[in-house]
């Protein structure tokens, strides 16, 4: 639909219109004066403006009284009528005006209107709807009908970050319900069932009933960090004693897969945030590099400080990250294909729990991969 704006009314137009109005009001005037107001308008005129006079009357050759005007109230009242006149002149022009000029910007608002719903509502181009006297208007729509599309596009995402979410959960939570379920089937119908397999079965029921709680502990804990239900209580944390202590609590995980740790921070390097909080992201950043790493290699750790920031970097030996799969690894429930089915790997939401908490920090976490090492590096501010 192409729609313009009509040309202004030339000058010669306007002066024409304003020139008949004042027409059509004297002669308004007159009729209304001669017609309403003959008889009174007559006696009126000859109470105040005629004068009775002894004066010689030609005509009659004699002295006598007649009525004549009073010139100089004649005088005053023709020039009040001019100013009168005057006034209501412009005060016809003004009101002429201002009902034409609003009668113009409710067409154009309309047109306008008209233009915009088209152009929100179509695909045609903003050049060839909008006239040149537009331009302005025409490039802001097109910058709200950018962002409107962003934010369509980014309730989409979310929907179906959401539809995801429901699936993954589903799927991560099915697997062991499914085998709880199978082995308590098991002991309940083999009544007669030796005791040492009876026992093996307890012990793999309940360490998947473990597991499922381990899913449904990461579920709420992301709900709530995307609800920003999480104080942040900050105060000064030596680095260095919190990762020693982190890695001998996983002395025990590192054995299991044949890896170990090669811890190098300075002694006295700090940071400024909530212990507890940070603790969970190089707890789950550890998990993960254990993981994903090869037997017996060697997990390094280190720390570095730079204008006021600490960089903490967690690097291991494993098998690359595709380049396309760096940022997705912070997403909810992503996990590489080779952990999705292992006992190691969690319901995907390990690291974006990390990522939740170090931005709630005010500082970043990222991931490079290649030559076989994957190296994460988190990067908190040292000071308040």
């Amino acid at each position: 639909m192409d729609i313009k704006l009509k040309n202004k009314l030339p000058e010669w137009a306007k002066t024409i219109f304003i020139w008949g109005i004042g027409v059509l009001l004297c002669f308004g005037l007159y009729y209304l004066v001669d017609d309403f107001f003959n008889g009174s308008f007559v006696d009126w005129f000859d109470g105040n403006y005629m004068v009775t006079q002894y004066a010689y009357i030609e005509e009659a050759g004699q002295n006598g009284w007649i009525r004549r005007p009073d010139y100089i109230k004649i005088k005053m009242l023709l020039l009040w009528g001019l100013v009168l006149g005057v006034i209501l002149w412009i005060a016809s022009i003004r009101l002429s005006c201002r009902l034409y000029s609003a009668f113009k910007v409710r067409q154009s608002v309309t047109q306008i209107s008209q233009m915009i719903d088209a152009f929100m509502n179509t695909d045609t181009s903003a050049a060839h709807l909008f006239p040149k006297e537009c331009a302005e208007i025409s490039a802001q729509m097109v910058e709200i009908k950018a962002a409107m599309q962003r934010h369509e596009q980014i309730l989409k995402e979310e929907a179906a970050r959401k539809n995801d979410l429901i699936a993954y959960l589903a799927h991560d939570l099915k697997t062991p319900l499914t085998s709880v379920i199978g082995y308590l089937s098991l002991l309940d119908e083999a009544l007669d069932m030796p005791m040492q397999q009876r026992g093996k079965y307890v012990h793999i029921t309940l360490d998947k009933a473990r597991r499922l709680e381990s899913l449904i502990d990461e579920f709420f804990e992301i709900t709530r960090y995307n609800l920003q239900q999480i104080e942040i209580e900050k105060k000064r944390i030596d680095l260095c004693y919190m990762l020693v202590q982190l890695t001998d609590e996983f002395y025990p995980l590192l054995q299991q897969h044949g890896n170990s740790t090669e811890l190098n921070v300075d002694e006295g390097m700090t940071v400024y945030g909530d212990a507890v909080k940070l603790a969970r992201v190089f707890n789950n950043i550890l998990k993960n590099a254990i993981a994903y790493s090869y037997p017996n290699s060697v997990i390094k750790i280190w720390a570095e400080q730079n204008d006021g920031n600490v960089s903490i970097y967690f690097q291991n030996k494993g098998k690359m990250i595709p380049s396309h799969k760096l940022d997705a690894i912070f997403e909810k429930f992503f996990r590489l294909d080779e952990a999705r089915t292992t006992n190691t790997g969690g319901a995907g939401l390990g690291l974006a729990i990390a990522k939740e908490i170090v931005m709630l920090h005010g500082g970043s976490i990222t991931a490079a991969s290649k030559n076989e090492e994957t190296t994460f590096c988190v990067s908190l501010p040292g000071r308040d």
